[in-house]
């Protein structure tokens, strides 16, 4: 199909036996089993040295067999419903009314969006793709810092995005999925100051990205500043020596993305070689056989059927650049969502009618995209500031379209106050008690600012990041 071969030759090439002799034999894992992929002969060859494979073995031989021949069925049915046999509403708009993918989970993150979520990254593509580099973000090489989190890739994507919608040399801050700072400039460290300057409050803890590698010039600018995350097509050795030294700061180079066509020199006409290329898979992959996958990297068909497996019930999936990430639900239901369970830490307890607001104000923070303030009163929202890059200015914007109703207001924060001014925007604005999950390392600075203004703090010990 992908050759161009006509349509009749590609019906005819339709394989019905070894899709069928591959189930036959997956069914009857109990006494065979079946070998679909190059990658398992190492762990073929191992057995045949220790007499036989394992019922276990069968079994997950098996279900790396189910998994091939749907890869196979998606692919002809997606075929058949987009150019083959489309329908009416296909033929007009280009949308088929079938289409189906396989996705390789290539890693369990250490959590989602919030700590008491799930989460993993799959891969688009067979069951080789968890030996593979893939494509986009997810064909990085994770060169220094930390694992990648669920809101690094999330993040990471839309820098990337954003660096490479220009063929200048260009730089992209992001912080909650929106911009702290896009620049062009006549090289990247140019670039970078200038998408600093954008707004350096909300730069701090943001993820950088670079649409061409990395000098020593760049790497000393960035390093004063604490980010989580930097991206780009390659670092120069230099660069290197420099941004390592911070231990925790996580360096991806990253294959530029294929549909912009840039080469991702971004250095003003740079050939952008040498140093880190960032290709070959994440850091240190590698050759790998099926032995070392395992089970963790058994094709996964991503169906509505999921919504009904033990544990992943209304998973919700976010696509990122050549990946797809999965996460369990953020529901509000928590011990830390119950007010009973929420720590007083400043001012004096709150009356029932302003607990009840209290309580109606975290769970309607919830839906409010991150950073995110809600003030309530009377169980409904007076002012809402949401989807800002720091938190500081959520509290202005909720502030400001609550106008005089912010007076004797609740208010809510979706994650802990990082410093003490977000809060005083609050209390300046005559709100008398609010509700955060705390957290920060400066936590008590927030606390002795709650209690200069005489206000009301609870602290709930969990976070509603919604991106």
């Amino acid at each position: 199909m992908a050759g161009g071969a006509p349509s009749e030759e590609c019906v005819e090439q339709i394989d019905i036996g070894g899709p069928a002799m591959v189930r036959a034999a997956a069914k009857n894992h109990q006494h065979v089993a079946v070998i679909t992929d190059p990658l398992m002969y190492g762990a073929l060859l191992e057995a045949a040295a220790d007499g036989g494979f394992t019922l276990e073995a069968r079994r997950r031989f098996a279900a790396r067999a189910y998994a091939h021949t749907a890869a196979y069925d998606c692919a002809v049915a997606s075929w058949f419903a987009s150019a083959y046999a489309p329908d009416e509403t296909a033929r007009e708009t280009g949308w088929p009314d079938v289409t189906g993918a396989v996705w390789t989970r290539r890693d369990v993150l250490r959590y989602g969006e919030n700590p008491h979520q799930r989460a993993a990254l799959y891969l688009k593509g067979g069951a080789a793709a968890a030996a593979d580099e893939g494509t986009g973000i997810t064909a990085g090489t994770q060169l220094h810092g930390k694992a990648m989190s669920y809101n690094n890739y999330v993040d990471a994507a839309a820098a990337w995005r954003a660096a490479f919608d220009f063929a200048e040399p260009c730089v992209a801050i992001i912080k909650h999925s929106n911009p702290c700072g896009i620049a062009v400039g006549a090289d990247l460290a140019e670039a970078h100051r200038k998408a600093h300057a954008s707004d350096p409050v909300s730069a701090f803890g943001g993820v950088i990205a670079a649409n061409g590698p990395v000098t020593a010039e760049l790497a000393r600018q960035i390093a004063e500043i604490f980010t989580e995350v930097v991206i780009a097509p390659g670092f120069d050795p230099d660069a290197l020596d420099v941004l390592t030294a911070k231990k925790n700061l996580r360096l991806l180079a990253c294959p530029p993305p294929v549909s912009t066509g840039h080469t991702g020199s971004g250095q003003g006409g740079q050939s952008g070689q040498g140093g880190q290329s960032g290709q070959g898979g994440q850091s240190g992959q590698g050759g790998r056989s099926y032995a070392d996958a395992g089970e963790g990297d058994m094709a996964r068909v991503i169906t509505p059927a999921m919504a009904h497996s033990p544990g992943r019930a209304d998973a919700e999936w976010r696509q990122v650049d050549g990946g797809m990430l999965l996460q369990t639900p953020d529901r509000v239901d928590a011990p830390g969502d119950d007010p009973a369970h929420w720590a007083l830490k400043a001012g004096p307890p709150a009356s029932g009618a302003v607990l009840a607001d209290l309580a109606f104000a975290w769970r309607a923070c919830r839906a409010v995209k991150s950073n995110a303030i809600l003030l309530a009163s009377g169980g409904a929202t007076v002012g809402v500031g949401m989807g800002q890059v720091n938190r500081v200015d959520a509290a202005r914007l909720a502030v400001s379209r609550a106008g005089g109703r912010a007076s004797g207001a609740v208010a809510a924060s979706d994650a802990y106050f990082p410093f003490p001014d977000g809060l005083e925007v609050l209390a300046e604005a005559g709100v008398t008690a609010i509700v955060q999950p705390g957290g920060s390392v400066r936590d008590e600075l927030v606390v002795a600012a709650a209690a200069g203004a005489g206000i009301t703090l609870y602290f709930t010990g969990v976070r509603h990041f919604f991106h």
